[in-house]
């Protein structure tokens, strides 16, 4: 069964940048692929979304300091999406999730990451 896995959380000061990676384990068709955000005791929220295109969506509480980015699948390459986070501030703290939207004939399903802990210290 195809994984997400995910990689760069971490603890960092405000003011500092962190990069997310997601890389799929095995062969994927996706249609899109991002990351979600929880902080504690909030509810899942999108982050940024990308399409294969190059396509993005950002939450209005990252613009301009967040930028997402994908690999999209190449010959011996996986679909990866990546998260450039700078500027980051107390309230970006959250377990960040990545997803890939799947697309097989008819049907859509979504494949999530085992999330990546980013904490903010102020």
């Amino acid at each position: 069964q195809v994984q997400l896995v995910e990689s760069g959380g971490g603890l960092v000061q405000a003011g500092g940048s962190l990069r997310l990676s997601c890389t799929a384990s095995g062969a994927i068709s996706s249609i899109r692929m991002g990351w979600y955000r929880q902080a504690p005791g909030e509810g899942r929220e999108l982050a940024a979304a990308i399409t294969p295109a190059g396509t993005t969506t950002y939450a209005n509480s990252v613009k301009g300091r967040f930028t997402i980015s994908r690999d999209n699948a190449r010959a011996n390459a996986k679909d990866s999406v990546f998260l450039q986070m700078n500027n980051l501030k107390f309230e970006d703290t959250a377990v960040y999730y990545c997803y890939a939207d799947l697309i097989s004939g008819s049907l859509v399903s979504r494949l999530w990451g085992q999330g990546t802990q980013v904490t903010v210290s102020s």
